[in-house]
């Protein structure tokens, strides 16, 4: 089977079933950034009730979740499968909660969430962002532009975390020499300035894939290379981070 046919009959059997309302195929292959074995991404946007029992009914291969049990929140649960030899993750996106973030994403709100997987979680504008980037299949969704209320919002936000992640990680790890709990908590930092860089620039993004090289954050890769368990290499590989990702998220703001 060719990939439009593949593609367009999946798309139809994901649309049949009961309460969805719309399918979009997402990352790498929407974005147009697929290698040829990339997997192909594909959301079922339901209103009201769904039932992931419907879509393990289809018969095709693989794990198919129940409601909540990514995460929990926005992002809430998928299946990954196995069709006509082509690996595919299908993702529950609740049609009520996809208009109440659009909403606060105009306002310039949003909350945190964790998810595996994810260094600094997830922002609850995902589901917004993902509507940007999406390539609808099946019925009918908005393409929102980015927010200007987010993107004034949103960086600070996102600084904040990073800024008080920093600090602890010096006064509470690397004063101690505690290398890996202090790489840790400097990675999670980057990753939450990497996401502020990217809010005052409005650009979207879906995952954290290559969320520190989009946000020009790659030099902290050799910040993290030089650390040690010594307490004054872990002080002042903090403090170089936190110069690195301060001076491009001044740059962003501008």
């Amino acid at each position: 089977m060719d990939e439009r046919t593949f593609l367009d009959t999946t798309a139809e059997t994901l649309f049949a079933l009961p309460g969805v309302t719309a399918v979009a195929l997402g990352g790498s292959r929407a974005q147009g950034t697929a290698r040829p074995d990339s997997d192909w991404d594909l959301s079922i946007y339901y209103r009201g009730e769904f039932q992931p029992g419907d879509l393990s009914a289809v018969g095709w291969d693989g794990y198919v979740s129940a409601l909540g049990e990514w995460g929990g929140g926005v992002f809430n649960g998928g299946a990954w499968l196995t069709i006509d030899g082509r690996r595919v993750d299908v993702h529950y996106r609740d049609r009520d909660v996809v208009d109440i973030q659009l909403r606060a994403a105009e306002k310039g709100e949003f909350h945190i969430e964790p998810l595996a997987f994810h260094l600094a979680g997830i922002p609850t504008y995902l589901l917004v962002a993902e509507l940007a980037f999406n390539r609808v299949l099946r019925g009918a969704l908005p393409h929102p532009a980015y927010p200007d209320a987010l993107r004034c919002k949103a960086p600070h936000t996102w600084a904040d975390h990073a800024r008080l992640t920093l600090g602890y990680a010096r006064y509470n790890h690397a004063a101690h020499g505690r290398l890996t709990q202090c790489a840790g908590q400097v990675a999670v930092a980057a990753s939450c300035y990497a996401h502020a860089i990217l809010a005052a620039r409005g650009e979207w993004i879906t995952n954290d894939k290559a969320l520190l090289v989009r946000a020009g954050l790659s030099g902290v890769d050799a910040v993290i290379e030089s650390m040690t368990p010594n307490p004054a290499v872990l002080e002042d590989a903090v403090e170089r981070v936190r110069a690195l990702c301060e001076d491009i998220l001044d740059k962003a703001c501008e």
